[in-house]
């Protein structure tokens, strides 16, 4: 800190509270107040159980623009007074310059130069809104509408996939492809029936039962708007829900298919009627149609109160990058604080992209059985990784920022703060196969809308003078945004990633997906297509085989609460640092808040969790046809950790033996069902299962897994050599402990010994 300082007014309000010496913590930034006055604005809410350089560093990391410390011999009364608030109150002193804040921080002080502060710069109104999510533990989470959470589809989008399905059908020669093509081509037609019906009569057929359209009040999101009432059908036990757009004009309906398992994550983001995230929605569509899907998700608006609903639905240009900056326009959450549950990760802006949840997309069409073939639902997942990353964020924030932070003194270097946790650390990167829908290829015909085609679809109704619609047109696409393409977390000993488990239905009955045919024209016109570019007829020759529907898995190889981690509220409590700033000075009567204790729901998770996703373990493949069993028996041991000494030797062993026999040898991660052992790992032996480990960590699970498969060689070695116990006698000579004679040869040798044994006896 450099030491020649300027003096400084500050004033609160009006009255003069003295002044303070200005001292610079780094020669190259010079920071000065305006007129050399430090005009006090407000002092900011109590931080309860957060201290406010703790607040400070998670939301504007080593942002200090100067320190503030008294000279005079005789210290001012009322900035004692002032700083003895700030320090026992956990306030700060705000500042207001144009569109940022200077709070403030009362320090302690080894040399007891008191007063004395530190001066953060932060975007105007963030401290508050971020003090507030703290001290609730709260997070902040984004969704993605279109093929994320919902799938919807108009008469005409419905008829554009109806139309390309038939032309790939009348040009394949395959009965197998035709078949599944074919009960794609039904499903597709039996909800534009049911569409149809709700257009012409507001009701439906479904399964011989009418149902009958249910007028939905919209409340206004302000009260400048009338209230409206939208003919509503819900088909609750096929996800489906009819809706019309604009109540007068009949061809804005739309069929919504809700993603399943949508219920238990809701439920979760506020359950116990406290919020754990706050929510908002980032998507591609027009407003109008994201406003009306939202509504269907969250009807009572408990996720996003109604007078927050115009802030938080952030509708984003098709052509344009998501941005969480711009979600979070207004300085109303940190990016640090925020995780994002989407499809497609190259929608968002590059530095964001750590922070986002990539979850396959919702297929209602194509591979309807993807999520109900998994044991754990794709909404599951992402309820898990967000419980995991809110867990550990603020496990993060107690134990080892505030903990830290309360040894920090006015004297210290600015850049010998301790770090802050991060959301983007604990959401770790995904597999491609899990971003692509897991082991099946994209549809090459699009779901439902996306994008601009939503506004393009109901823009074309709206202007119909009839309810008659074209019936045939180009197969719509969706914005050219290529699929993620992430990096992969690999094993130490695996080559390639195990294939993902969701959706198996179907690789592709069409071929492989063509989206870069299809282009937006200016001022959002239609897509047109590009020159030369027809995606009916590419890959039509090849396109990959059917694949086999997985197999249900068996009921004890999932938790009972349905591969969900236990609620964070029954975990155990973890104890809290005792205090924050030691006790320097005398403190205003009164001021002293009482301790808060660490509510056991924001403890979770293992140190090696940090760089874990739990939907990774869901992701990859094998947990719906193993069990987690390893050589007939389940792994339960004390920590699940194996002997740390020789853990690295297992794991050379067994690459020595694949390295040997020829074969390829694979870790893999599973979803561990275990309530303590949460991390799962399966070894592969020329795609042989030969063993598991489960533990804590997944350096662990990763060791006791190669050493249960080292076990399991053996045995099987054992018992192929037991029925010629003589023979293990012989000398091995070089093949490191194998025998590679046959059973027949070996039955064939003793026959031999045999009859000569009984051609002596006759002699």
């Amino acid at each position: 800190m450099s030491r020649l300082g300027h003096k400084s007014v500050v004033y609160h309000g009006e009255l003069r509270l003295g002044e303070l010496d200005v001292y610079q913590v780094s020669s190259g930034n010079e920071f000065r107040f305006p007129n050399d006055e430090i005009r006090i604005h407000h002092i900011s809410p109590a931080g309860e159980r957060c201290p406010p350089l703790a607040i400070l560093q998670t939301i504007a990391s080593f942002a200090v623009r100067c320190k503030l410390e008294s000279s005079a011999p005789v210290k001012p009364p009322e900035l004692m007074h002032l700083h003895a608030v700030c320090f026992h109150e956990l306030k700060t002193a705000v500042v207001l310059l144009g569109d940022e804040e200077i709070h403030l921080v009362a320090m302690p002080s080894k040399e007891k130069k008191f007063p004395c502060f530190w001066c953060f710069s932060v975007p105007s109104g963030l401290y508050d809104s971020c003090l507030r999510m703290l001290n609730t533990r709260c997070l902040s989470i984004v969704f993605d509408l279109d093929e994320t959470l919902i799938v919807a589809n108009t008469m005409k989008s419905f008829e554009d996939r109806i139309e390309a399905l038939k032309a790939w059908i009348s040009r394949e020669i395959d009965p197998v492809r035709i078949n599944g093509m074919s009960a794609e081509l039904k499903r597709y037609m039996d909800d534009r029936m049911l569409l149809k019906h709700y257009i012409d009569n507001d009701y439906a057929f479904d399964n011989g039962v009418l149902f009958k359209a249910q007028p939905e009040e919209v409340r206004p999101t302000s009260d400048a708007l009338e209230k409206v009432y939208r003919p509503v059908i819900r088909l609750p036990e096929k996800n489906t829900v009819l809706t019309r757009i604009n109540p007068e004009i009949r061809d804005t309906s739309v069929l919504v298919k809700l993603r399943p398992a949508w219920e238990e994550l809701r439920s979760y983001l506020t359950a116990k009627t406290r919020k754990r995230f706050e929510v908002y929605v980032c998507t591609m569509a027009e407003r109008d149609y994201a406003l009306e899907m939202w509504r269907l998700l969250d009807p009572e608006a408990h996720l996003i109160s109604l007078k927050e609903l115009r802030d938080r639905i952030v509708c984003v240009k098709s052509d344009a990058k998501k941005s969480l900056l711009n979600v979070f326009n207004g300085g109303i959450c940190h990016p640090k604080m925020a995780m994002v549950i989407d499809d497609r990760i190259k929608v968002w802006e590059d530095k964001d992209q750590p922070r986002v949840h990539v979850v396959p997309a919702y297929l209602p069409y194509y591979a309807p059985q993807a999520e109900t073939a998994i044991p754990v639902p794709v909404l599951c997942v992402a309820r898990n990784v967000a419980c995991n990353v809110r867990g550990i964020f603020f496990r993060e924030f107690d134990e080892n920022l505030m903990s830290s932070i309360s040894l920090v003194y006015y004297e210290d270097d600015v850049e010998n703060l301790p770090p802050s946790p991060d959301v983007s650390n604990y959401v770790s990167i995904e597999d491609p196969g899990v971003a692509s829908n897991g082991n099946i290829n994209a549809p090459p015909i699009i779901e439902g809308m996306c994008g601009g085609e939503v506004e393009r679809r109901l823009n074309q109704a709206a202007a119909a003078d009839s309810s008659t619609l074209p019936t045939t047109s180009n197969a719509d696409q969706k914005p050219e945004t290529p699929k993620p393409q992430v990096a992969t977390i690999p094993n130490n000993t695996s080559t390639t990633s195990a294939a993902a488990l969701l959706p198996s239905h179907k690789p592709s009955l069409l071929g492989a997906p063509r989206r870069d045919g299809f282009t937006f024209s200016d001022g959002g016109r239609p897509l047109m297509m590009r020159p030369g570019v027809d995606i009916r007829n590419q890959n039509f020759n090849q396109p990959p085989l059917l694949a086999r529907i997985p197999m249900q898995p068996p009921s004890s190889s999932m938790h009972s609460q349905g591969g969900w981690l236990i609620d964070d509220e029954n975990r155990p409590p973890f104890p809290r640092p005792s205090g924050v700033y030691p006790n320097q000075f005398p403190a205003p009567v009164g001021s002293f808040p009482h301790a808060s204790h660490l509510r056991s729901e924001e403890v979770g998770g293992d140190d090696d969790m940090k760089r874990q996703n739990p939907s990774r373990q869901t992701a990859e493949g094998g947990i719906s046809q193993n069990h987690l069993v390893s050589n007939g028996r389940e792994h339960h041991t004390d920590g699940g950790k194996s002997n740390g000494g020789q853990s690295h030797l297992f794991v050379s062993a067994l690459q020595e033996i694949g390295r040997r026999c020829g074969s390829k040898v694979e870790f893999r991660t599973v979803m561990s069902t275990n309530k303590e052992l949460q991390f799962s790992v399966e070894v592969l032996f020329t795609g042989e299962k030969i063993g598991i480990g489960m533990a804590k960590t997944k350096k662990d699970a990763h060791q006791q897994a190669a050493e249960n498969a080292l076990r399991s060689l053996a045995e099987k070695y054992v018992a192929h050599v037991s029925p010629q116990a003589g023979d293990t006698e012989k000398d091995p000579k070089n093949e490191n402990g194998f025998l590679w004679e046959s059973s027949e040869a070996v039955s064939n040798e003793r026959l031999e010994e045999v009859a000569t044994k009984e051609n002596m006896s006759e002699s």
